[in-house]
């Protein structure tokens, strides 16, 4: 959205991190934001951005590790996992 504020793009993110198709993913992608979101340069919202169109089932499997991310969210993934695991 090209004139979209920085601050409406972080809580448009922000409200897709938490509402998604399945309870899993909300938990994760949610605390997630919480903790990395505000951080991100403008790269990282955009993988971001293009990962939250991707299928819970598929982020699901990708976080917990049951399938390999495609090679552009191989980083975010990853960081994601350890950040739902706490870490």
């Amino acid at each position: 959205m090209p004139d979209e504020t920085p601050e409406h793009r972080l809580k448009r993110l922000y409200m897709r991190s938490m509402r998604r198709g399945i309870k899993e993913m909300d938990i994760i992608l949610m605390r997630y934001a919480d903790v990395r979101l505000a951080g991100m340069d403008g790269a990282a919202l955009e993988n971001y951005e293009l990962l939250l169109e991707e299928n819970d089932q598929d982020l699901y499997q990708w976080v917990s590790g049951q399938s390999a991310p495609p090679e552009r969210y191989k980083a975010m993934i990853s960081d994601i996992s350890a950040v739902a695991c706490g870490g």
